[in-house]
């Protein structure tokens, strides 16, 4: 049920899980997993991973198989938890929060499920 779009490769900045939401490290080079609810998220690791130093590819648009981190439901906005899975994003008052995309399917954590990429932001 995945349908990925744009795909670019980028050298890890440590270590990375498939499937997990992904923003720059510490140079235009370098990627990381995310790690919480306000981080530049910007695409989601392909299906392998990889070790710190190694070329990891990103998915950058339309559809991804991404890892859930709590229970979501179909159609629920998605942002990071603390270790790059996609929860229901959710803020506190005064909090900014970036998404990342759109569950395509209802899940719990542990699952891994198809998302659509869909980059945005929100106040709570």
């Amino acid at each position: 049920m995945s349908n990925q779009g744009l795909t670019k490769a980028f050298v890890a900045g440590a270590a990375i899980a498939p499937n997990r939401f992904i923003k720059f490290g510490a140079d235009d080079r370098t990627v990381v997993q995310g790690a919480a609810a306000g981080d530049f998220i910007f695409a989601v690791s392909d299906d392998v991973g990889c070790a710190s130093g190694e070329r990891l590819d990103n998915i950058l648009t339309d559809s991804a198989i991404i890892e859930y981190g709590g229970t979501v439901t179909r159609g629920a906005l998605l942002m990071s938890d603390s270790v790059g899975r996609a929860i229901t994003a959710t803020a506190s008052a005064g909090t900014n929060v970036r998404t990342g995309g759109i569950a395509l399917v209802s899940a719990v954590s542990g699952d891994k499920g198809p998302m659509l990429i869909s980059l945005g932001s929100f106040q709570g």
